[in-house]
């Protein structure tokens, strides 16, 4: 057996030593640990404590990391992900780990009933995942996996397996989920946009009625401090539009999503959502190319997809896009991070891309100037809380995205200034679920998965411009 096979075969938490690159020390290691310490066998848990299952655009981040270590450990890890796809296409947001009890976790296998509710929409009969998704993230991360050892993935046939399922993922986004007519994909439940507790979702959440409060016990508080978690009201309205969606057969057809048909109470057209879902079109577009398909149609439907991001997203007197509310009607006049993350997109127009930029080192997020990494939310609104969940804390995922995009538009000083904070504060948090924004004190659960993948990656991929044609990082990845 050879070595990278060995790092899947291995038993969870053996010692690996693994190269690292120049000059990176100490933090490479650390961040190794972290994920070795994280790693069950086939797959990477978010945290052994607060999350002990497979989570979606965890594993996809933590993939991207995983890649600098041991592309085959990374390929795996998305295998693992995507072998719990639902025959409608979507990708569910946990695999349930079988061996970890049910009162670890809430919601659980027995809340979501993947195998008998999501029957109809074609869930997998053995293994037991929730209904809903998580931001389509996966595409970037598996061409970016790929490029790290081509000759690898090319031997294992990793892109031509992964190819099909990663494309009737997009579809199931385009055609399902496209609830406001416009193109956009929308989400039907904050955990599904991936920054659950933000204040943009208030608004809509507000006409959802909560389920009865003793009618489930959260797990989250045996791990992290009530003030910095979500109100028991926001749970509560979580777990009813959880409920009612399993209990309408996790359907999306128009008809299915609420008893008289129509929109239901929740539906958001996010602006990173489809901005993830845009760079991995562009992504699977490569992909193609190198199955010896034209990608042509694809880097078309991106195309198409960034002029529909720009005309119902977009507000010139926010500088940046929004939410829309697909039930309310309107944008919803709340800064949150996600509405930065477009600037991960290549062919966003140039006056839209330096308006971003300002926003972002504005007063509203202040990076450079008062804030060490990009806060979660607007720093003057009325509901920015430093320490509480998604409402003001700094995350790791959403600042390597706009690092990447500061690269991709040219401002190279912006970007290493960023790349070098997140290394800091990655390292002084003991790799932190997310941080204060202004001192960069750790909260949430430390030695979080993404937060050292993240780490690595920084650590690996010099910091040059992207648009610069003839610059590679260490993978051979460009763009």
């Amino acid at each position: 057996m050879d070595r990278t096979a060995q790092l899947i075969a291995r038993p969870p938490g053996s010692a690996v030593a693994y190269d690292r690159p120049p000059r990176a020390g100490a933090l490479h290691d650390r961040a190794a640990r972290v994920l070795e310490e994280n790693w069950t066998g086939t797959s990477t848990v978010p945290s052994r404590g607060l999350y002990p299952h497979q989570w979606s655009w965890d594993s996809a981040f933590i993939a991207v990391g995983l890649r600098h270590l041991s592309p085959l450990r990374a390929q795996s890890e998305l295998e693992t992900l995507l072998a719990a796809q639902w025959a409608d296409g979507r990708i569910p947001h946990i695999v349930f780990n079988p061996a970890v009890p049910l009162d670890a976790y809430f919601p659980s296998p027995d809340f979501w009933r993947s195998s008998t509710a999501g029957h109809a929409a074609g869930a997998p009969s053995a293994v037991e995942t929730s209904g809903i998704v998580q931001p389509p993230v996966h595409a970037l991360a598996a061409w970016l996996v790929h490029c790290a050892d081509p000759e690898l993935s090319r031997g294992r046939g990793f892109l031509a397996r992964v190819y099909p399922r990663l494309a009737a993922w997009h579809r199931y986004l385009l055609h399902h989920r496209d609830l406001g007519g416009g193109g956009l994909a929308a989400v039907l439940h904050p955990w599904e946009q991936g920054m659950d507790n933000a204040p943009s979702w208030d608004a809509p959440l507000a006409r959802v009625a909560p389920a009865p409060s003793r009618s489930f016990r959260r797990a989250d508080l045996d791990h992290g401090a009530a003030e910095d978690r979500p109100t028991d009201l926001d749970y509560r309205r979580y777990v009813r539009l959880a409920a009612d969606y399993r209990d309408r057969a996790y359907g999306d057809r128009p008809g299915s999503l609420t008893r008289g048909g129509g929109v239901p109470d929740f539906a958001v057209e996010d602006p990173s959502f489809n901005a993830l879902l845009i760079a991995s079109e562009h992504a699977l577009a490569r992909i193609a190319h190198e199955l010896g398909a034209t990608g042509t149609a694809r880097h078309a439907r991106a195309e198409r997809l960034t002029v529909a991001l720009i005309d119902r997203l977009w507000d010139p007197a926010a500088g940046m896009f929004l939410c829309r509310d697909l039930r309310g009607g309107g944008l919803v006049p709340e800064r949150g991070v996600s509405g930065l993350i477009p600037l991960l997109l290549p062919t966003l127009p140039r006056d839209t891309a330096a308006t971003l930029v300002r926003t972002l080192t504005g007063p509203h997020f202040g990076l450079g100037t008062t804030t060490r990494l990009a806060p979660s939310y607007d720093l003057l609104g009325e509901a920015f809380d430093p320490h509480r969940y998604w409402r003001g804390p700094a995350w790791f995922n959403t600042n390597w995205l706009l690092e990447r995009g500061l690269r991709v538009h040219g401002e190279r000083a912006r970007a290493d200034a960023l790349r070098q904070a997140l290394l800091d504060t990655a390292g002084a948090s003991d790799f932190a679920e997310y941080v204060d924004p202004y001192t960069g004190e750790a909260c949430g659960t430390t030695g979080f998965g993404w937060t050292a993948a993240l780490t690595l990656d920084l650590l690996h991929t010099p910091t040059f411009d992207i648009r610069t044609k003839d610059t590679r990082d260490k993978g051979g990845d460009r763009g």
